[in-house]
């Protein structure tokens, strides 16, 4: 493809479909590459209720994404489906490389996002989204008086937990070791907090059910014993949310852009080490992730585009 174009935005999650509403309201020559269904991870998600100004009933990923997704067509924004696996973002034009095509442009938004690290256990997938999380603040409310157990023990993990107490009727931490890694600080509150238990030595083996998750089979790694738990019946189910770290989509980018534990370090404009690239959402080195989080990124990508743009 010889076509240069204003602004290419890689990943069609919040943060790239925000980026892409803001960049076609500026009337910038705007492609979006996503290799997969629009909406990211979100796209996975059964029910949305904290995105400010979303349907009360019935929001899901898939709906919102088709809505953000709509309203960047609206702008004139041309999408294509493709998986990039080559890139060269030094110089004044920016070239990806695609299993389709090759794509050229004078900006790039990276909005590839992360996914968070799998437990790694038997059933898992099936669960995703009907008892399995890996969002406390997306998905706390949905167990609200039931149990849930959160699978970790790092910083993340224990403030999930504490989080959590504010919904469920108590939270089980399942932690591989007999002590936690988080912060001591962190670790205090949970031990001072009644709500919280903890299976220690323990990894979960297998999560099992009909339609929603019921029972699972976690394993003591010091002496090998299997151990079945299952939800009360009363409840019918219960919660298992994974928090082991998220995993960025940078593999790309790795000798070109700045990295911190694998994600993009932007200053506060997203912009990057490199002139004319920015990064947006969770592929980004930043504190919050969640929905509106990414799309305040992508409005600010876009107009930063817009300003560098302009400069030159």
């Amino acid at each position: 493809m010889n076509k240069v174009y204003d602004c290419v935005i890689l990943g069609a999650g919040p943060g790239g479909l925000s980026a892409g509403i803001y960049s076609g309201r500026n009337r910038l020559d705007t492609l979006l590459i996503e290799q997969g269904q629009v909406g990211g991870q979100i796209a996975l998600t059964a029910e949305i209720e904290n995105y400010p100004g979303q349907s009360l009933f019935g929001e899901t990923g898939i709906t919102l994404s088709e809505r953000m997704r709509d309203q960047a067509d609206q702008f004139g924004v041309e999408r294509v489906t493709d998986c990039i696996e080559k890139v060269e973002l030094a110089g004044d034009v920016k070239v990806l490389y695609g299993k389709n095509e090759t794509y050229q442009a004078r900006a790039v938004i990276l909005a590839t996002g992360a996914y968070p690290r799998p437990i790694g256990c038997k059933g898992e997938g099936r669960f995703v989204g009907s008892g399995v999380s890996y969002c406390a603040t997306c998905d706390g409310a949905f167990f609200t008086d039931l149990e849930v157990y959160v699978v970790g023990g790092g910083d993340s993990a224990v403030e999930e937990a504490i989080f959590l107490t504010q919904y469920a009727r108590k939270v089980t931490i399942v932690h591989r070791r007999d002590e936690l890694r988080a912060a001591k600080s962190i670790q205090e509150k949970a031990f001072a907090n009644p709500k919280i238990a903890f299976l220690w030595d323990s990894v979960v083996e297998e999560l099992k059910g009909d339609d929603v998750l019921n029972a699972m089979t976690v394993r003591n790694v010091k002496t090998g014993v299997l151990t079945e738990i299952r939800a009360d019946e009363q409840d019918g189910m219960f919660g298992v949310f994974g928090f082991l770290g998220t995993i960025p989509r940078t593999t790309l980018f790795e000798g070109q852009l700045t990295l911190e534990n694998g994600y993009i370090v932007t200053d506060e404009d997203m912009k990057t080490n490199i002139e004319g690239v920015f990064a947006v959402g969770d592929v980004r080195k930043k504190k919050l992730r969640q929905v509106v989080t990414a799309a305040a990124d992508g409005a600010v990508a876009a107009m930063e585009v817009f300003s560098f743009l302009q400069e030159r």
